[in-house]
């Protein structure tokens, strides 16, 4: 089922169910109401088996609306609203690739695995910078390019890296740009398109380089090694090695 009919499925279903509790006097008041409504939504989300980052949405959407239209909001709120999410998300619902932000410990655990030497490095989906930023500083030997898509975080990226000489910043699909060039090849995206980043790794990469992803897993590959970064949310770095191609 595609995830926007999940939503659409879950968002109905909440608010049936919260009817159906309001018209057998279980619930009483608008927020009970609402806060019913979320909750089952979440539920049913959980249960489809929809990506994790849909169920804040829809514990938030009922009850930002009801809350907005409580305080009178001007229109003009709405529109604006949107237009920073369209330019934050892009094309999410499509590729079902949301915003993830790399944190310091990750940052940290991926410059230990960088070659000794000199070395090219891209991130796909960079969001803002927030890997490549720390370790162009750490490694000024190093060549760093950070792919993205979406306008808003691509134009906040351009900002924060706009000073750092060994980082290229493009907007771009990340399938799109070649990987041949590139030593280290890191992906925070989402379970959804990790098969089609492991085969077009394997068909650019060459033998020796390097393919990161963070905390999504290559289906069906067992990784050459995984790391365990340490932090709170518990990130685990999967790393495939790129075997030289086998002889026809």
């Amino acid at each position: 089922m595609a995830p926007a009919l999940k939503a659409l499925l879950a968002q109905g279903a909440g608010l049936a169910g919260a009817l159906l509790l309001a018209r057998s006097a279980v619930l009483n008041g608008l927020w009970p109401l609402v806060t019913a409504q979320a909750a089952l939504a979440a539920l049913l989300a959980v249960l489809l088996r929809s990506d994790r980052w849909w169920l804040p949405i829809h514990l938030g959407f009922l009850p930002l609306v009801v809350a907005a239209q409580r305080l009178a909001l001007h229109p003009g709120w709405y529109l604006l609203a949107f237009i920073v999410l369209a330019l934050t998300y892009w094309t999410s619902f499509r590729s079902q690739v949301p915003l993830y932000l790399s944190n310091r410990d990750t940052a940290r655990a991926v410059l230990g695995l960088l070659p000794a030497g000199p070395a090219r490095v891209l991130d796909i989906g960079a969001g803002t910078g927030s890997l490549l930023r720390p370790l162009a500083r750490s490694r000024p030997d190093c060549q760093f390019t950070g792919i993205e898509l979406a306008p808003a975080s691509w134009l906040l990226g351009r900002v924060l890296t706009r000073r750092l000489a060994n980082l290229q910043w493009r907007r771009g699909d990340l399938f799109a740009e070649p990987w041949a060039d590139y030593d280290v090849v890191y992906a925070f995206l989402s379970p959804v398109p990790m098969a089609a980043v492991w085969n077009k790794a394997r068909a650019e990469m060459r033998p020796g380089s390097l393919l990161l992803s963070n905390s999504f897993p290559v289906p069906g590959c067992e990784p050459t090694f995984v790391v365990e970064v340490g932090d709170r949310r518990r990130t685990q770095l999967y790393a495939y090695r790129i075997a030289p191609a086998r002889a026809a």
